[in-house]
């Protein structure tokens, strides 16, 4: 990575990548990890569901509302001080959580949390592209999207180990000491050289221009279909297939595995293919991802539905790391917290989207939001009808990222 010191440089990468990586988990993990924890939040503060899914909700609508904030304050001061800055707040904001003795006080908390992690999720993503060689970004972009994706994944199996052992409290106050250790690493590995004044950075306004809104729209539209899966899916192998908790669980799982094995790889294709082609495949992956989620699992059961996800996840994987560095390729050093927020905020607005409309898509189709009186015919098709949509969103970002709107020199060829 440039700008290491020259003294054991792969010890100096080494942690840095453990640093950023290590940012972006806790960032996903806070997003998924409290979900597993809601039904019993609702029983111990005596709330209906709709008050306790503010603890949700606030903290991706506190990290979606951050995100470029982040971005600007880091192209300012440095990415380097502004994230150890978040670092600092989203531990203090874990701890708060977990001490919390009143909902109302537990969802301001989460606030604090969510603006916290906007700072890991985008100076992380800014970092990873300053301090990546310019043959190794996409490798560097499919690192963060693999960590991102296992993350998120982790998030209600971890809750749910957790819980039955010390309580709901201990999903939160497990963040503490993971957060301290990236801390450290941060104030370690990172080097001075990022911590740079820029007070004329360029602003968010200017940074928006008609090369990058084709990729925050497919940046957007990825994530929907991805989040997609793990709101439906669920319900799909419970109450369409008829398996246990314990088999949705098992199956949920390949995801991440996938995402794990996948993630690296797909950041080398970037390099070799370059962005255009790269981003190009990992959305017509997604197409057929979709396709078979949205087709086979009626015949095929949970072959079918493993199938899809075998598709989908890589798909996504790949796409998502040839936008980013796309999206970054050509931005100057001053802008870039800036992009990277923004491309953190479509993200997040992508996920709001997948568990808000495409989730209402399903509702709707299955014929009302009680789902456990519907017939496993019902699921069935709302499991079909949500996942045509969500190839038809795909296909719909293949126009955007073939239509000629994006800039040319993001076409990188490392072969």
């Amino acid at each position: 990575m440039n700008g290491t010191p020259s003294s054991s440089p792969d010890q100096t990468k080494r942690g840095i990548t453990a640093a950023l990586a290590l940012a972006i988990l806790l960032a996903s993990l806070g997003t998924s990890i409290v979900n597993i924890a809601l039904p019993t939040l609702a029983q111990v503060f005596t709330a209906s569901f709709a008050e306790v899914q503010w603890v949700a909700v606030s903290y991706l609508a506190a990290m979606t509302l951050s995100a470029v904030f982040a971005g600007r304050l880091g192209d300012i001061y440095g990415s380097k001080g502004a994230l150890v800055a978040g670092l600092g707040l989203f531990a203090a904001a874990s701890l708060l959580c977990g001490i919390a003795p009143t909902l109302p006080l537990l969802v301001g908390a989460r606030a604090l949390q969510g603006a916290g992690a906007a700072f890991l999720m985008t100076l992380s993503m800014s970092l990873m592209r300053e301090l990546a060689s310019e043959r190794g970004v996409g490798r560097a972009m499919g690192l963060l999207g693999t960590v991102s994706a296992v993350g998120t994944a982790l998030g209600p199996s971890l809750g749910g180990m957790l819980i039955p052992i010390a309580g709901w409290r201990v999903v939160f106050l497990v963040q503490v000491p993971l957060t301290l250790v990236a801390l450290v690493l941060t104030l370690v590995s990172l080097p001075s050289s990022t911590d740079r004044s820029r007070p004329h950075a360029a602003t968010p306004k200017v940074a928006v221009d008609s090369n990058l809104r084709p990729a925050l729209v497919i940046n957007l539209l990825v994530a929907a279909v991805m989040m997609t899966t793990l709101v439906v899916g669920p319900f799909y192998l419970s109450l369409g297939l008829g398996l246990s908790a314990a088999m949705v669980g098992y199956v949920m799982s390949i995801g991440p595995l996938i995402a794990i094995v996948s993630g690296a790889p797909c950041g080398r294709l970037v390099d070799v293919w370059g962005t255009r082609r790269a981003r190009t495949a990992g959305l017509v992956a997604m197409i057929a991802g979709g396709f078979v989620l949205g087709l086979l699992p009626t015949s095929l059961g949970v072959a079918g539905y493993l199938l899809g996800i075998l598709l989908l996840t890589p798909g996504y994987q790949l796409a998502q790391a040839a936008n980013n560095t796309a999206a970054l390729a050509d931005v100057a050093k001053e802008r870039r917290g800036t992009v990277s927020g923004l491309l953190t905020l479509s993200r997040n607005v992508g996920l709001i989207a997948g568990a808000s409309a495409l989730a209402a898509v399903f509702a709707f189709t299955v014929g009302g939001s009680d789902f456990a009186q519907a017939s496993a015919a019902a699921i069935a098709t709302g499991m079909r009808v949500t996942f045509l949509c969500a190839a038809g969103l795909m296909g719909a970002a293949v126009l955007i990222a073939v239509s000629g709107s994006l800039r040319t020199g993001t076409c990188r060829r490392d072969a």
